[in-house]
């Protein structure tokens, strides 16, 4: 089989070690391995580093292994081509039970050019991508906290959210707060409405007339307390989003000429596809990167759902 690597290297990375296999084709064509572990550790993994320039190793593979992988590919990345290879794409090997035996074969794939490189984004667009991430992480955590908050209102008897579109704007923010700080009369809960909602002056005291308890009073509080406190939060990732994105500011504004996308979006989908489309052959693999593409097979063919409830993961793709 030809021998597309003559010295390559690759790794099996866990939580706490680094499994390290080098192979090295020499020039009678004889193959020379060599295996150690290294601890994870930013110490240890710097002399990795070293290991491998000693040995003149300048591609290396890993798998892609949850985010074990992250801390390795910090630290080797610069100066070498580094195949993060998806576990997935890497066929079974009878009798594989230890770490080196998977450095091992990972190794032999690599220099026989048999694995399939998972795309890695520049160092910009990870750093985008993790904000991005967060942020939706975030926002997700405040919808929840809304959840909540409705079904305290509801344990209470307070039926706000039928009257009022958003019991938590300014109108239904300043109710929350009445009933928090002890107030129990309907009307007087009701003249607080602002804007439109004092139209609604009859409904509203009908659905502000409850049975708060105090367990009822603590609880909307703490719910409050920590929307107020994600509304901070995300304000502030979005503030850090919209300085990292000005190396994009070109490619933002494309894409924001796209109905319904603002720029926090652009700067979401730009941090997961990058702003290279050479990296993708076509426009369909673009699409399954995405997640896309199931998305769309669900809408066009009936039972697709069902069918692909339990497909495969996308490693690299949108979370």
């Amino acid at each position: 089989m030809q021998v597309v690597y003559e010295r390559c290297a690759a790794i099996d990375a866990h939580q706490k070690t680094a499994v390290t296999t080098i192979a090295i084709t020499q020039a009678n064509g004889h193959l020379q391995k060599e295996t150690r572990t290294f601890t994870t550790m930013t110490s240890d993994l710097l002399r990795l580093d070293d290991w491998l320039q000693e040995q003149g190793v300048t591609v290396v593979a890993m798998e892609s292994t949850g985010v074990f992988w992250h801390p390795i590919f910090n630290l080797l990345e610069e100066g070498r081509e580094i195949i993060l290879v998806n576990a997935q794409h890497m066929k079974a090997v009878p009798g594989r039970k230890t770490d080196v035996k998977d450095s091992e074969w990972l190794a032999d794939l690599l220099r026989h050019g048999l694995l399939q490189a998972s795309f890695i984004p520049p160092k910009p667009t990870r750093e985008l991508r993790e904000l991005t991430r967060y942020r939706k992480t975030q926002v997700q955590e405040r919808n929840q906290e809304v959840n909540r908050l409705q079904k305290v209102l509801e344990g209470a008897n307070l039926k706000l959210a039928v009257v009022a579109t958003d019991v938590l704007g300014k109108s239904g923010r300043d109710m929350l707060d009445a009933v928090v700080a002890g107030e129990q009369d309907a009307e007087t809960l009701a003249a607080l409405a602002r804007g439109r909602l004092r139209a609604k002056l009859s409904d509203l005291r009908l659905a502000l007339d409850g049975r708060v308890q105090p367990h009822h009073r603590f609880l909307l509080q703490r719910i409050l307390a920590h929307i107020d406190f994600l509304d901070q939060s995300i304000a502030q990732v979005e503030q850090e989003i919209e300085q990292r994105s000005h190396p994009f500011e070109e490619a933002v504004e494309l894409v924001v000429t796209i109905t319904g996308l603002q720029a926090t979006t652009a700067a979401g989908i730009l941090a997961e596809i990058g702003i290279d489309m050479t990296r993708f052959p076509s426009d369909k693999h673009l699409a399954s990167w995405a997640g896309v593409v199931r998305c769309i097979t669900h809408l066009s063919i009936p039972g697709a759902a069902r069918r692909n409830s339990k497909g495969g993961s996308w490693v690299n793709g949108l979370p």
